[in-house]
């Protein structure tokens, strides 16, 4: 059965859309953009057939499984669009940082560009879509997955304690994503230090997107790796992180 999920307004938003399945909250997110809908426009699915991550990858969305949502928003600059994945890693990072397993004593971990680990499982995920009128972003999409109990077809995976709801992962991230969706500019020094404490990847050797070993990221997103064949940092702003242990 459908859980009853907090209202729009005490969650500080200004539609929430609750759906039981639907194929995709992020192209229902699109499609409620495109006819109007204003920031601040929340889709909640209860499962999702044909839930993606980045580069079209799939999503395991099962009813009760997780939650999963797409946030729609209106920045009116887009200096900061190039690092708001990284940016909302990080929000989503702290926010579940007190919703994991209290056994677990760590905090979550984030790896470029998009994905959120506890331990050595895969807790979250963050996917960000943006839509351009001409120069002028029209709108952005933000989708997050997060695993409520551990999929059975990725039992290596993480999830937050067995007592949390949906809404009490919502009352916690949104106000980070939110936030996260409203600043601009490169990343500061101080969330490249938060960075820096979560970074999964840091100092592991790895194959793709080049091989070498990651020293990090920039403040403008981008992956610094110590290129194995040149011994020099260099910075890659596309692909995925693939470990040369994995």
């Amino acid at each position: 059965m459908t859980d009853v999920l907090p209202s729009a307004a005490s969650l500080g938003l200004e539609r929430l859309t609750q759906l039981h399945t639907t194929a995709s909250t992020m192209d229902e997110a699109h499609d409620a953009a495109a006819a109007g809908a204003p920031a601040g426009t929340l889709i909640v699915a209860d499962a999702q057939t044909q839930g993606r991550g980045r580069a079209g990858r799939s999503w395991s969305a099962m009813p009760g499984a997780g939650l999963w949502l797409t946030l729609i928003e209106r920045p009116l600059a887009v200096d900061g669009l190039g690092v708001l994945s990284l940016r909302v890693g990080l929000g989503v990072a702290k926010a579940l940082d007190a919703l994991v397993p209290p056994e677990s004593r760590q905090r979550v971990r984030v790896k470029w560009p998009n994905d959120l680990y506890l331990g050595q499982g895969k807790l979250a995920g963050v996917l960000i879509e943006a839509r351009w009128r001409e120069q002028v972003v029209d709108w952005v999409a933000i989708g997050i997955g997060v695993n409520m109990r551990v999929p059975e077809e990725y039992p290596q995976a993480a999830a937050v304690d067995g007592v949390v709801s949906r809404a009490d992962l919502l009352r916690a991230l949104l106000p980070e994503v939110r936030g996260a969706a409203l600043q601009d500019g490169v990343l500061t020094d101080t969330e490249m230090s938060e960075w820096h404490s979560r970074d999964f990847s840091l100092g592991r050797r790895i194959t793709g997107p080049i091989q070498g070993v990651v020293q990090g990221i920039s403040p403008d997103g981008a992956l610094l790796v110590l290129d194995d064949r040149t011994q020099e940092i260099r910075a890659q702003k596309s692909g995925s992180i693939i470990f040369a242990d994995s």
